[in-house]
């Protein structure tokens, strides 16, 4: 069985009561990069973002990043 990593930061974002457009004000990340984060249509996670996202939302990388 292979496992594949999966962003969960949609379900963070909601139990934490924050839009997509809220985190993209808190971050000064581009709606639509936040966006497909949201979405999990990233392909290759950069560091950089996935850092300013878990600042803003004051959790850890495995909050929002999982492997399945």
């Amino acid at each position: 069985m292979e496992k594949t990593i999966k962003l969960v930061l949609a379900e963070h974002m909601n139990l934490k009561d924050i839009t997509r457009y809220e985190l993209s004000k808190r971050t000064n990340i581009q709606y639509q990069t936040i966006d497909r984060y949201y979405k999990n249509k990233i392909v290759k996670y950069d560091s950089y973002i996935i850092q300013k996202i878990c600042i803003a939302l004051n959790c850890e990388v495995g909050d929002i990043i999982k492997i399945i």
